[in-house]
């Protein structure tokens, strides 16, 4: 089921009602089973794979409690990694690391037939992978206590305002919640509402319109060189940016509705002046997902410097294959791991080369040209995330160099209308985003009466019905990792 489809239209309103209308005790059964059947809208097989999931992190938890040993809640917790390692191994990377393997024994002679399995991968397996495996890590770490009600851990690993795409919830902050006792609140729920609305505008209107474009140059970059596959390329970076975040945002609002709080995923990240910023504001609950399982136990920042550096970059790299089995998205991973490392180490030079140009007395421009830098990095990583492949990618790149300002792909791209929407439509979101970030505009805007504001919501709720497509929803494009 889709957030952009008129299932969910009578889905969540029903699933609210019959939440506050059920007594307190009661409530996780209907979460689960709405949680259950909202993944069984997609594959009603593949939910045996969250059951697993539960399972095993069920008996790991109490297991890791319980033990009197530290080797054996090492032997919990092994059991738990290994047990969602492998499902998320074999229906996400067994035919990539298969299908290298095997020309790898090609290039040696070697005649050996690697097997190689072809299953739809689950939709939303390495989020809710993620999900499950930092509850056992953070039992073994003494963080939490083990979760005895089997049925309220299954509601942690399904919820499914977040279950297919995030956020990536940590069980410190979401079961205490799943625990309590809530009642409606009509401003709680009117901010949920506005929150579902504006991720519906991101997703139905900005990301889906820039779609047509997106898709239209990048399908066949040869025919389109210079400005049109750049302009693509920047459509790009906010269509996955208003896809993703505007999931995050329905996602919020959804469960905002029944009383319960999720993590804010995104925070205007293109306004970033430096990776390490961009990292601090992107995909939020997967960037400190890394940071406190991957990052820090590799050793942090409390190591020598080169092995600082090492300890990013194996995070980034390990952060692209999470993304998806193909070199792209590794290759898109180290991109933002050099940048990272190359800022670090240059930081001090860059300090008296800017104190040298006098940027520091103009310090607006100084910040505006750090903005633009930041998203010229992140635009040339976006291109290997959306190229199927780095042929492809390489391709682009290179037709990107013949600098042909063409037509700016308009003809192409659907029509001169459709351009024009596209662009009005990254307008439109940036100045909402300015209103939202702070200073004296936003407190103006945040100032005037409720009635205005929600005559803001009814504009995106009118541009939602008039300009988006309804009749087949488009997935949200984190649905494939």
């Amino acid at each position: 089921m889709l957030f952009n489809s008129f299932s969910y239209l009578w889905f969540l309103p029903l699933t609210v009602l019959l939440y506050y209308v059920l007594p307190a005790k009661r409530r996780w059964i209907l979460l689960l089973g709405a949680s259950y059947y909202f993944y069984m809208c997609w594959k009603p097989e593949y939910v045996i794979l969250i059951v697993a999931s539960t399972v095993i992190d069920y008996i790991a938890g109490i297991g890791i409690e319980r033990s009197e040993t530290k080797g054996l809640k090492r032997g919990f917790l092994a059991a738990s990694l290994t047990g969602n390692l492998s499902i998320l191994f074999f229906f996400k990377y067994f035919n990539f690391f298969g299908e290298n393997l095997q020309h790898a024994f090609d290039m040696v002679n070697i005649f050996y037939d690697v097997p190689s399995y072809h299953f739809l991968l689950p939709v939303g397996i390495s989020f809710y992978t993620f999900q499950t495996m930092s509850y056992t890590i953070d039992v073994y770490r003494g963080k939490v206590p083990a979760e005895r009600h089997f049925g309220r851990l299954a509601v942690y690993v399904s919820f499914f305002p977040q279950l297919v795409a995030g956020p990536i919830e940590r069980s410190g902050r979401l079961l205490p919640q799943l625990r309590r006792e809530v009642r409606f609140d009509p401003d709680r729920a009117a901010s949920g509402v506005q929150l579902i609305i504006w991720g519906l505008f991101k997703k139905v209107v900005v990301a889906d319109g820039l779609a047509g474009y997106v898709n239209t140059v990048y399908f066949d970059p040869a025919a389109n060189s210079g400005f049109p596959l750049i302009i693509g390329t920047i459509f790009f970076a906010y269509q996955i940016y208003c896809d993703f975040s505007g999931y995050s945002d329905i996602a919020i609002g959804s469960a905002r509705l029944l009383g319960i709080d999720l993590m804010k995923n995104f925070d205007t990240p293109y306004y970033s002046k430096s990776i390490r910023e961009f990292w601090g504001r992107w995909h939020i609950s997967l960037s400190t997902w890394f940071r406190d399982y991957v990052y820090i136990p590799l050793g942090g920042n409390r190591v020598k410097v080169s092995r600082l550096y090492i300890n990013l970059m194996i995070t980034f790299l390990v952060s692209g294959l999470w993304h998806g089995a193909n070199w792209t998205f590794i290759v898109w991973g180290a991109i933002h791991g050099v940048a990272l490392i190359f800022s670090l180490a240059t930081e001090k030079n860059r300090e008296r080369l800017a104190a040298f140009l006098g940027l520091s007395r103009l310090p607006k421009f100084h910040a505006g040209l750090k903005v633009v830098t930041t998203f010229t990095i992140v635009c040339i990583s976006w291109v290997f995330f959306r190229a199927d492949s780095m042929a492809h990618a390489m391709l682009v790149f290179e037709q990107m160099l013949l600098f042909d300002l063409g037509n700016f792909g308009i003809e192409s791209a659907q029509g001169p209308f459709y351009f024009v929407t596209a662009v009005a439509s990254i307008v439109v979101l940036e100045l909402i985003q300015l209103a939202m970030r702070g200073g004296v505009f936003a407190g103006r805007v945040r100032a005037i009466r409720p009635a205005v504001r929600w005559g803001l919501v009814y504009v995106c709720l009118m541009a939602i019905v008039i300009f988006g497509t309804h009749d087949v929803p488009r997935q949200f494009l984190y649905f494939q990792f």
